[in-house]
């Protein structure tokens, strides 16, 4: 087995290379390409290609500070932050938002966020299933895994689910894969550090020995792969695993070096240290993410996940607030404007959660506290209806007072966005017992 870390490389159409992939094995637990392609090809699914980049909000944002702002409510609850106007009459949101309210006519708010397990944890994020409740044997899947099943690739060189998140510390957080699907249907992770080095900021002559060490190991392995593929030792799932090797699509999709720099800039400068503690933990404020969403959508990704940051302020919520959320307000912003001006926000549904809310009384270290009873999300594209607020939380944000929205609506909105019905849409467990994607199976009225 060959592996490609850190390295640029050339492939045989002399295109540049940025190693994110372990040839045989792909970054996807172990099982090689070839499984991976033989057991999509078997799903024989072809549709038109619709897609979901959903970026998660680990920790639990604070739904007061951001999308529902109390400014009639008592000191201890409503804060330091104050509400601005949007691009739409009566919507109102946090002043640390000026981006997306500019532009609020392109996304939706659902203020009214219910069901929340209550756990520090992304699967139900991810899988629209709570955690505790009880599972299929394997686990449930999560939406990105569901769609590889379900949809199949829409380019077999491009994997249909790509998490491009960092390994954060607390392991809960990270990003969830197939549960009972298995591993073919887990989601592509390139590599944060081989990810950090897409863009070269210098070269040094040991980098350059480096790579030209790396080219020859490349070439001598295709020349051997190429032999097995004459003589008939591989198998058409191995030539195409090769192909994959050398295409330049993924590859290039996720090479920031192809794209504008005007609109690289658009997206903001990446902050790995937008935090005291971020840098070390995987909590990182990487604003290229965004983009590179964008860009593996383009290439063929079906569902794209995305980490941003850390949420999880018990202490000092409003200064932590200041440094990330005005970060986060110009990656969605400029993810949002970017899909409208490609003509893809009809085709790509854009999600913003987190698992929880926080709570409205501020604690005497300045930080809110856990609140599963209520939160907020963002949603834009999809061909939704968007430029709206759908619910409505008490004059504390306690809790939703006006049509209360289940989080599996969401993904019951996500799947129909996709062109699945779950109403009849189903996929068998390891007993081969048909599962329902989600229970709550009507997707929220308002945007669709």
């Amino acid at each position: 087995m060959l592996r490609l870390e850190d390295q640029s490389i050339r492939l045989c159409d002399r295109m540049p290379r940025r190693s994110f992939m372990q040839i045989g094995g792909l970054a996807m637990g172990g099982l090689s390409l070839p499984q991976v392609l033989r057991a999509q090809e078997q799903s024989g699914k072809k549709s038109s290609h619709k897609a979901v980049i959903m970026i998660f909000l680990a920790g639990g944002p604070p739904h007061q500070d951001m999308f529902d702002l109390k400014p009639d409510a008592p000191d201890e609850v409503r804060g330091e932050f104050k509400p601005i106007n949007t691009s739409v009459p009566g919507i109102q949101i946090s002043e640390l938002m000026p981006r997306v309210a500019s532009m609020m006519d392109k996304f939706s708010i659902i203020r009214s966020l219910v069901g929340a397990e209550g756990r520090h944890d992304s699967f139900e994020c991810c899988t629209g299933h709570h955690f505790r409740s009880s599972q299929p044997q394997g686990g449930w899947p999560a939406l990105g895994s569901a769609l590889s099943k379900v949809k199949g690739p829409v380019n077999p060189t491009v994997p249909a689910y790509i998490d491009l998140s960092h390994t954060m510390a607390h392991n809960p957080w990270n990003i969830k894969g197939p549960g009972f699907l298995g591993l073919e249907h887990a989601p592509f992770r390139p590599d944060g550090r081989v990810m950090d080095n897409m863009t070269l900021n210098s070269i040094s002559n040991t980098r350059l020995t480096e790579r030209a060490s790396l080219l020859n190991n490349l070439d001598r392995f295709r020349r051997v792969s190429e032999t097995g593929l004459t003589d008939g030792t591989y198998d058409g799932y191995t030539k195409q695993a090769l192909e994959v090797l050398s295409s330049s699509q993924l590859v290039e999709a996720l090479d920031l070096e192809k794209e504008d720099p005007k609109v690289r800039a658009r997206y903001g400068k990446d902050s790995p240290k937008v935090l005291n503690y971020s840098l070390d933990k995987g909590y990182q404020a990487i604003m290229s993410r965004f983009l590179l969403a964008r860009r593996a959508v383009e290439a063929g990704a079906r569902c794209v996940t995305c980490s941003f940051a850390h949420f999880d302020w018990h202490g000092d919520n409003f200064g932590h607030a200041r440094k990330v959320v005005p970060l986060l307000d110009q990656g969605v912003a400029a993810l949002v404007e970017d899909l409208h001006e490609r003509g893809m926000d009809k085709d790509v549904t854009v999600l913003v959660w987190g698992e929880f809310g926080r709570t409205p009384k501020i604690n005497k270290k300045a930080g809110r506290d856990h609140w599963p009873r209520v939160h907020a999300a963002l949603m834009a594209g999809g061909g939704m209806k968007t430029g709206q607020v759908i619910g409505s939380t008490n004059r504390l944000g306690e809790e939703a007072v006006d049509r209360p929205v289940h989080m599996q609506e969401v993904f019951a909105t996500l799947y129909h966005n996709l062109g699945i019905d779950v109403a009849s849409t189903t996929i068998e467990d390891n007993n081969g017992r048909p599962q329902y994607l989600v229970d709550e199976q009507t997707p929220i009225r308002e945007l669709v």
